[in-house]
């Protein structure tokens, strides 16, 4: 167990309550869902993760060697983000930042995203993200605007810790800002796409983004699913929202 999740339990104790899951499934409407569904998302997940990553091996090789070659560090970064319940998960990327870059700046950022009734853009209009920011690497910046540093996020949809859709997978210091309304969203398994990411991503803001993964709670089934990872491709490759 990491450092920054014995922390993560030590620190944290209240908002893990709340998220439990007894309290989520009286606050989501319809949270609980026939075994079959389960079932068959789980098995979709398993089949497209398992052949995405045999079909992508060869970019995620370049793009490994890439990162590594660039600057000095690792190719993938490891982050604690909270998963189904609020259950905390090691996340996969690319890393796309220089190493041991503070984030001081994104965490002010987010609060004021959350908080603030006017919440600011992140220097490009109507972008709700932190565009100038000079702790992403050049390679970062281009892998982070194709999205291809989530891949590696693959393994987590193999292992459990996440689902190929779904809400995305919350940091725990951004999870105790959260009005209750949003805690439903932790009733699922967090996502690699989601309705968030397929309406606009960093052209919403994060509120609007988190209304959406509730949304996407209340309404979940297969079909949403198909319909999400369907428009995730064109939404990829027109990099619209995207920083």
């Amino acid at each position: 167990m990491t450092r920054s999740m014995r922390h993560w339990g030590k620190g944290s104790t209240a908002l893990h309550e709340s998220l439990t899951p007894a309290s989520l499934r009286s606050a989501a409407p319809g949270a609980a869902r026939a075994d079959t569904t389960r079932l068959t998302k789980r098995l979709l997940d398993l089949a497209v993760a398992t052949a995405g990553l045999a079909l992508l091996s060869p970019l995620l090789v370049v793009v490994a060697g890439l990162v590594w070659r660039t600057t000095p560090g690792p190719a993938l970064f490891r982050q604690i983000r909270l998963g189904k319940d609020g259950t905390p998960f090691v996340l996969f990327k690319f890393r796309t930042m220089y190493t041991d870059s503070r984030d001081d700046v994104h965490r002010e950022y987010v609060r004021k995203l959350l908080t603030e009734d006017e919440p600011p853009d992140g220097g490009r209009s109507g972008v709700y993200k932190l565009q100038h920011d000079e702790r992403i690497t050049p390679i970062g910046r281009l892998i982070r605007r194709t999205s291809i540093d989530e891949l590696p996020q693959l393994f987590n949809v193999i292992r459990g810790d996440m689902s190929l859709v779904g809400p995305r997978p919350a940091l725990p210091w951004e999870a105790q800002m959260l009005d209750a309304v949003h805690l439903t969203r932790f009733s699922v398994p967090p996502g690699l796409t989601g309705l968030w990411q397929v309406s606009g991503r960093n052209a919403l803001t994060m509120k609007q983004g988190l209304e959406l993964d509730v949304e996407y709670v209340r309404a979940q089934r297969l079909a949403l699913d198909l319909w999400i990872l369907l428009k995730t491709i064109p939404v990829v490759l027109s990099t619209h929202g995207a920083l």
